[in-house]
């Protein structure tokens, strides 16, 4: 079940890698950055920010 991210939160939020905003992906409870081509996981409602825990985005 997906569920919304706080927009407070979100706006807040900016990419480890490229310091670039994020947007929210609510199918697979990701934040997506397009710049580094990732996503990482938002687990019970805490984004984790760990490039080692990201998915690299296919083309």
């Amino acid at each position: 079940m997906s569920r919304a991210l706080d927009p407070a939160l979100l706006a807040k939020l900016v990419c480890p890698v490229t310091r670039t905003p994020l947007r929210w992906d609510p199918e697979r409870s990701e934040l997506i950055s397009d710049a580094a081509g990732l996503a990482f996981p938002v687990r019970d409602g805490v984004p984790v920010l760990v490039v080692r825990e990201a998915r690299e985005l296919s083309d």
